[in-house]
């Protein structure tokens, strides 16, 4: 799965954003191939230095699914949108994006637990 990443930068204009957040969703909700999206909103940056307030993921099946999608009149106008609502104060990434329930990362760790040291590779 991938996925597109969308990290909006803290100096952007916070209330243009709010307002015309609806209106970016609208159009990028209509991405062909779109699986799935999450919208974070930050609150404080723990360490580092990029201050982003607004993360934006949008999961596609395939590398190509999501090039398609961006490529597409939706994800074109959705990406104009975007540059507009942010002022430019936008990132933009692509990720391989790989998941796993903690139950099942449990289960392995355990499962690796029961063999001898001397076993191990």
């Amino acid at each position: 799965m991938y996925k597109l990443i969308i990290l909006i930068e803290s100096e952007a204009i916070r209330e243009e954003l709010e307002r015309r957040w609806p209106e970016f969703l609208a159009v990028a909700e209509q991405m062909p191939g779109l699986l799935r999206e999450t919208t974070s909103r930050v609150d404080r940056v723990v360490h580092g230095g990029y201050g982003a307030q607004l993360v934006h993921e949008l999961f596609f099946e395939s590398l190509k699914a999501a090039a398609e999608a961006m490529g597409s009149p939706e994800g074109e106008r959705a990406g104009q949108l975007l540059q507009e609502i942010s002022g430019g104060k936008v990132s933009l990434l692509l990720a391989d994006h790989t998941q796993d329930e903690l139950s099942n990362i449990r289960r392995h760790s355990q499962a690796s637990d029961d063999i001898p040291p001397g076993d191990r590779a």
